[in-house]
């Protein structure tokens, strides 16, 4: 690695340090024949220049903070592909950080990246870390959420789906089939899309005039590990349900990995709905599979957008935008 600096430049050229930060910086004149050398000997000593000086001077870093509570999970890994195609052609770059559903894990995280001097933070929160985040906001540095709010409102933009019109579609379908015994695959009561999603089968329950079991609803964390005890925990039941709801992509994995564990063409009567769609779909027949589909990748353009508006165009509108969800039947 290079070591060489402006000053060396200088020395080799025996010509001023404020005229080769001029060349390299392209700030301020200097006549082409100047430029010219500098540029040469600047390849011939291999000079790169210090990013960490450079930032400091600058006050900015050209990086965003990505805080995602599950990096394996799909859905964040493609939000976070749309944020980056809308910022990298801008000159910034993402630093990635998973909160793994742990609020102090995430704490930690947004410290880190604070520390790190990154221009903007996008966050999808595992909730419970409202201060930290009120703080940061408070340096002046643009917070987005996506995905997932917060349940104290701190002026935040943020690019979320109506996570209560998504749940209550699905569980409505299964109500208008027939289907009363509904297992909820829930996920955490302490992030939005948990209580959200959990409200919008209230919200259907109560429209069918169906009583809500409490046998039948069980707390999967929003991982894979969560839906497989889920589905273990209704098929011991003495009275299985006939159709499970789970409420995100990777609790729905962990389902069908327990019906495939305990033979697939076992549960031909038993219907999956899940909110968010699953590669696992396509080759599964039976059980019949119903879905929100989500759209990830728009989400993160969106929030890409935002943020540059945030960095580039120094607009400071806030943002507050609802996404709704597209319902598949599987016909």
């Amino acid at each position: 690695m290079s070591n060489t600096t402006i000053k060396d430049i200088a020395k080799e050229l025996n010509i001023s340090i404020a005229t080769v930060s001029r060349v390299l910086n392209n700030s301020g004149y200097a006549s082409p024949e100047v430029k010219e050398r500098v540029l040469a000997a600047a390849k011939k000593l291999n000079y790169r220049p210090n990013a960490i000086a450079r930032s400091l001077k600058k006050h900015q870093t050209n990086t965003i903070g990505i805080v995602i509570p599950d990096i394996s999970n799909p859905f964040f890994m493609k939000i976070s592909r749309g944020i980056e195609d809308v910022v990298l052609p801008k000159g910034y770059n993402l630093i990635f950080a998973s909160g793994d559903e742990n609020p102090q894990k995430e704490r930690k995280m947004l410290q880190v990246l604070f520390e790190k001097r990154v221009d903007a933070i996008a966050i999808a929160t595992s909730g419970g870390n409202e201060e930290t985040i009120r703080k940061i906001k408070s340096t002046g540095v643009p917070i987005i959420l996506v995905d997932r709010k917060i349940k104290n409102d701190l002026d935040l933009d943020y690019v979320v789906e109506d996570n209560v019109q998504g749940a209550y579609q699905l569980t409505a379908y299964l109500l208008q089939n027939g289907h009363t015994r509904i297992g909820l695959v829930n996920g955490s009561q302490e992030v939005s899309t948990g209580y959200e999603r959990f409200e919008g089968f209230n919200k259907a329950m109560a429209e069918y005039g169906v009583s809500i079991q409490p046998e039948f609803i069980y707390d999967g964390e929003f991982t894979t590990e969560g839906g497989f005890k889920a589905a273990e925990y209704f098929l011991s039941l003495p009275e299985m349900p006939t159709a499970i709801l789970s409420c995100n992509n990777v609790m729905t994995f962990g389902v069908l990995l327990k019906l495939a564990e305990r033979g697939i063409a076992n549960f031909e009567d038993l219907i999956i709905a899940s909110y968010g769609e699953n590669d696992a779909e396509q080759l599964i027949q039976k059980p019949k599979i119903i879905s929100i589909k989500q759209s990830p990748y728009e989400m993160g353009v969106r929030v890409g957008e935002i943020l540059l508006d945030r960095l580039v165009n120094n607009d400071e509108t806030s943002v507050f935008e609802t996404i709704t969800p597209i319902f598949n039947n599987g016909c």
